[in-house]
């Protein structure tokens, strides 16, 4: 085994994929399970008098909770409060600064180049904005090939197909018409959709979705978790459901944890934390949501990070 997929002792069974028929055998989801993460940035600059700047930020402060195979998680938190760190985190894309992150029998936080390409093999993300996360020169047939190639090992042609079978996973069709088309000739719904498409060409086990409908029209926030919804429930996906909107949290996820200046604040399963919540900071999100209008019942301190 590559020393960069070193197992960690007594990690988590795996569950099997049901199979439906179509398409290559599904490999079993593992569980994510985050340990006592905290993510501290160290300031890199030099202050005035030439001397090391000794602050620092703490992004992600002793965060523990897990993912069930095929669970949908939503982490929840205003701007500021650490989600987008603790998705990089997931990924790989950052490595915590103390704690531990297993996904199955992999040591997230110790994988290495070679590593973290099996990792992504598992693990996709869809990115918040669909206007910068696609490449402006490169049409959907090929930003859909490529994942496809190296991932799957597949040739031109089964990639191609391959691409035609995704477009009409996620309701871009007729596919030969969505194929060729660059970004700009795209909708930022139908841009959104070529995102979760690009995540599920590698056929992952989990999908880390971070704000994927924060920057769309209201008009088309309903289709895209429709599709997330759909997608999990047929493929049996993980889901990490990254938003500030507690809306739309209620509709796809399972699990709710409330991120507060880089801490689980409340954790629960959704409907148990909407109906009962028990933090003061998730007890205004929640009237926020149900009166925008109605007055603030105490102000919550800002989600800026204390530095020390």
């Amino acid at each position: 085994m590559p020393a960069d997929l070193t197992p960690v002792p007594d990690a988590p069974a795996t569950t099997p994929v049901a199979d439906n028929g179509t398409g290559p055998p599904r490999p079993p989801v593992p569980e994510l399970t985050l340990s006592h993460v905290t993510k501290v940035y160290r300031a890199r600059r030099r202050t005035p008098d030439s001397r090391p700047d000794q602050r620092r930020v703490v992004a992600v402060n002793d965060v523990s909770f897990s993912i069930a195979p095929g669970a949908a998680v939503g982490l929840v938190g205003a701007s500021g409060s650490g989600k987008s760190t603790l998705a990089g985190m997931i990924t790989g894309s950052q490595r915590p600064t103390d704690g531990s992150i297993r996904f199955g029998a992999v040591a997230v936080e110790r994988l290495r180049a070679g590593g973290l390409r099996r990792l992504h093999h598992q693990v996709q993300m869809v990115f918040q904005d669909p206007y910068s996360a696609l490449n402006p020169l490169h049409t959907v047939e090929y930003t859909l090939t490529r994942p496809c190639q190296n991932f799957l090992g597949m040739s031109g042609a089964q990639a191609r197909e391959r691409v035609a079978e995704l477009l009409e996973t996620v309701g871009l069709t007729p596919a030969s018409q969505f194929a060729p088309k660059l970004p700009h000739q795209l909708s930022g719904g139908q841009r959104q959709r070529v995102l979760i498409a690009r995540a599920l060409a590698s056929e992952p086990t989990l999908i880390v979705a971070d704000e994927p409908v924060s920057m769309l029209d209201v008009s088309l926030r309903a289709g895209v978790l429709n599709l997330l919804a759909d997608l999990r429930r047929d493929r049996g996906l993980s889901l990490l459901y990254i938003t500030h909107d507690l809306l739309s949290a209620r509709v796809i996820t399972d699990e709710l944890l409330v991120l507060y200046r880089g801490q689980v604040v409340e954790q629960g399963a959704t409907k148990e934390v909407l109906q009962h919540p028990d933090h003061p900071y998730t007890r205004q999100l929640i009237g926020a949501v149900a009166n925008p209008f109605a007055a603030a019942h105490g102000a919550i301190p800002s989600t800026d990070r204390e530095t020390t």
